[in-house]
């Protein structure tokens, strides 16, 4: 990512960061309408994920100039998410969820270098997440029944 894509994604999220009980809602309406098979996947209180996801944005975009320390961050949350069954393919739908959530929250904030900038900075975690689910033991990554 280049310094002015970093610098987008940080003031971008800085404006949904106000709205985020919103946008998690958003964010979760979408993924389910895109991918309804997914829902199963999450047992608790859906507010409570969506504080936990907003959070967890928060802190990604506020390190995405770190990427050293992001990365083991990264690492560790595949981990606990091929636990809660999460597979490659969910990685792609769960992308369009959130650019789409974005786009819905910020309006005409959402122009087509922030929207660059997310796409940028959500393949590459991605594709980190993904490479760290597949290096686990075949046994981890099974889906929980």
């Amino acid at each position: 990512m280049t310094p002015n894509q970093i610098e987008l994604v940080q003031a971008s999220f800085a404006k949904v960061a106000p709205i985020s009980e919103q946008a998690a809602a958003l964010f979760y309406a979408r993924l389910f309408e895109l991918a309804p098979g997914v829902r199963g996947l999450f047992k608790g209180d859906m507010v409570e994920q969506g504080r936990k996801l907003m959070t967890m944005l928060g802190s990604v975009t506020r390190q995405l100039d770190k990427l050293e320390a992001l990365v083991p961050v990264a690492q560790r949350l595949a981990e606990r998410h091929v636990a809660y069954g999460a597979q490659p393919a969910h990685y792609a739908v769960v992308g369009v969820a959130l650019i789409d959530t974005l786009d819905k929250g910020l309006g005409a904030d959402f122009t087509p270098d922030v929207r660059q900038a997310w796409e940028t900075a959500y393949g590459t975690l991605s594709a980190v997440m993904i490479a760290a689910a597949a290096e686990l033991p075949a046994e981890t990554t099974e889906p929980l029944a």
